[in-house]
């Protein structure tokens, strides 16, 4: 069976469903995208092509995918595009994949590609792979290592997979990389987890970043929920003291998009004013870092956020 037929059988696992075709709510003006066509977008495309290269932006339907690739920005996914778990909210295909063996010139491809966008900037995330001893993490090493190599000068910030099931000794290998940005995103408010994220543990996600910090202080954390999934503001606000409590200097805050009537349900569009209340709240409890708004996503504008995470830090020192 291929890669391609495997997808297509584990989008259809009823796993996924919070609701059986649950109609998609029409979405409100603030949040409405323009088509992609641009010459940078389908340049960007092309890199990403001639390196048979996976994007999150493409797999999980990202809107913002227009916009990011128009300036060759993308967030590259590594480790296959079937993903072990089966959160409710991710419309990344589920399932279990087709070998347990990685692409060992996946690194070296992901690294060329870097240099060939001129990025200063990188995103790599990756699918769960729940199959594998690590969970991936020595894959991460070898990609971030390999784009050092090609790209020095770059920065280079990982969404990884919370390492569920593995030894402590797997993040201790991403981390010994030295990537500038660790981001695990906890996704949604522990009341929710059973429901939006039922492979997932709330306190371990959040242990995990806690743990990155004592491995090594001076690694940017930075972590992000989604809202419109049924959370209240108070249990949105107790996510971000949990957070400060583990050291974590970058929040995101976006409003949930349901992918298909098959997805969790959107339990309501969350207004600008509410997204900005949520930013001058997380400042105000000592972020160096916050994008709320209904269309933030982990990497979007990750770049231009890290150079002010980075001027926060400093201005911070020296107060």
């Amino acid at each position: 069976m291929s890669t391609r037929d495997l997808k297509d059988k584990a989008q259809r696992h009823p796993e996924k469903a919070h609701k059986a075709d649950t109609p998609i709510l029409r979405k409100p003006s603030w949040i409405r995208v323009k088509a992609p066509n641009s010459a940078g977008y389908k340049a960007t495309r092309d890199i990403l092509k001639e390196n048979s290269l996976t994007t999150v932006c493409e797999e999980a339907g990202c809107p913002n995918v227009g916009e990011c690739w128009s300036m060759g920005h993308a967030t590259m996914m590594i480790m296959g595009d079937i993903c072990t778990r089966g959160c409710s909210f991710c419309n990344i295909a589920t399932g279990k994949p087709e070998t347990d063996s990685l692409d060992v010139f996946e690194p070296g491809r992901v690294a060329a590609a870097v240099e060939k966008l001129s990025l200063n900037h990188v995103v790599i995330t990756s699918v769960d792979r729940d199959d594998l001893d690590d969970g991936g993490a020595e894959h991460f090493s070898q990609t971030i290592r390999a784009i050092r190599r090609r790209s020095p000068d770059t920065t280079i910030e990982i969404l990884t997979p919370d390492f569920l099931h593995c030894a402590p000794e797997a993040l201790e290998t991403v981390v010994e990389a030295r990537p500038d940005v660790f981001n695990h995103n906890l996704e949604t408010v522990p009341g929710l987890y059973p429901e939006v994220r039922a492979g997932a543990r709330y306190f371990h996600s959040l242990r995990l970043l806690q743990r990155v910090k004592e491995l090594d202080p001076a690694m940017f954390t930075k972590s992000g929920v989604m809202v419109g999934l049924g959370e209240t503001k108070r249990e949105v606000l107790q996510v971000m003291d949990d957070m400060r409590a583990a050291d974590i200097d970058f929040l995101t805050i976006g409003q949930y998009l349901q992918p298909t009537p098959k997805h969790h349900v959107v339990d309501r569009f969350v207004d600008p004013e509410e997204f900005q209340s949520y930013e001058n709240s997380a400042y105000g409890k000592g972020f160096l870092m916050v994008s709320a708004t209904p269309l933030t996503r982990s990497s979007y504008h990750a770049g231009d956020d890290f150079a002010q995470l980075r001027d926060a830090r400093l201005a911070k020192l020296a107060d």
